[in-house]
């Protein structure tokens, strides 16, 4: 392992040399580039574009963001065209893109589940680790999170719920949230509810520990049996399981607890594979993308992982940046 570390930061920089230096083969992408990523990641995509942008001043980098799921099926059901795809869960990559429109998928960060709230909210003065739950239970309190068909911050909030069922050890817990929550306080993507936190129209939103940090908001931390931000948990965490619609009318899949993993894959037929490239390398370098992700609060994985198959896949001045971790 002492060798392994030394050997990357040798890869990583060889791989800059060839794709960022001015004047290198193949080194000055151009035009535009589409990227669709998961709401949570907004914040840290727009400073990486910023900075790749700055970089490579002939490519115009185009972003749209939403709920993973809503935006892989951008892809793979309507057909819109796409370079990359990032998602805040790994899966729906490989559930919604590989093998059709995908080859490959990289995780290259993590996160947690924490519950937001403003100095606006009702019992803002209480509100802790240990007293969260039932003061989303109590009258009067409107608390919401995103929609776990389109969002996997909105399943992995209920995972969050069933989990505290659990760890609590209190029967119906888990039905009790829901009766307290509203459909109407469930919103098509996570960073919609922000907005309604700061405006005082809710109280308390379920959210990435990253967005709470970007976004400045007041935030309870959760036991590590509920948060799902411990790698070590995962037998735990898949004790929860929930049902979301699935690719076809009328059909469903059960999403089952897990870690929080992001994902990034470059679609097979990207307008702008050249472009896409320059910027996945960017992204995966440790003093590029990653250090800006850990820098707002999203832990990255340096170097990046993808299983052996993708490591087969990826485009080859992509492979010194990750390692094979299945």
């Amino acid at each position: 392992m002492s060798h392994r570390i030394p050997a990357f930061m040798a890869a990583v920089a060889m791989t800059l040399v060839l794709l960022l230096a001015p004047g290198a083969a193949q080194a000055e992408p151009s035009g535009k580039l589409i990227i669709f990523h998961a709401g949570s990641l907004s914040v840290p995509f727009a400073a990486i574009e910023k900075q790749f942008e700055a970089k490579y001043p002939k490519v115009d980098v185009l972003r749209e963001a939403g709920g993973s799921t809503k935006m892989a099926r951008l892809i793979s059901e309507v057909g819109k065209p796409a370079d990359i795809m990032a998602s805040a869960d790994y899966v729906v990559i490989d559930k919604n893109l590989i093998p059709k429109f995908s080859s490959w998928n990289v995780r290259f960060a993590s996160n947690q589940m924490v519950l937001c709230y403003t100095d606006k909210s009702k019992f803002a003065d209480e509100i802790n680790g240990d007293k969260w739950a039932d003061i989303l239970l109590r009258d009067g309190v409107v608390w919401g999170h995103s929609d776990p068909n389109l969002d996997p911050c909105g399943y992995r909030s209920l995972m969050v719920l069933q989990l505290a069922e659990k760890f609590y050890d209190r029967a119906g817990l888990y039905e009790q949230f829901l009766a307290n929550r509203p459909e109407k306080n469930v919103r098509p993507k996570s960073v919609e509810l922000i907005s309604l936190l700061q405006s005082g129209h809710m109280d308390y939103a379920w959210e990435y520990l990253s967005v709470a940090v970007q976004h400045n908001l007041k935030y309870v931390t959760l036991d590590k049996h509920l948060n799902l931000g411990d790698f070590d948990m995962n037998a735990y965490y898949a004790s929860a399981k929930v049902k979301v619609t699935g690719k076809e009318p009328g059909t469903f899949i059960e999403r089952v607890g897990k870690s929080i993993t992001y994902g990034i894959t470059r679609i097979d037929k990207a307008p702008n594979p050249e472009a896409a490239d320059a910027f996945l390398a960017f992204l995966f370098a440790p003093e590029g993308g990653l250090k800006i992700l850990k820098d707002m609060g999203q832990p990255p994985f340096v170097p990046v992982r993808t299983n052996a198959d993708g490591m087969a896949k990826l485009p080859e001045a992509l492979k010194p940046l990750a390692t094979v971790s299945e």
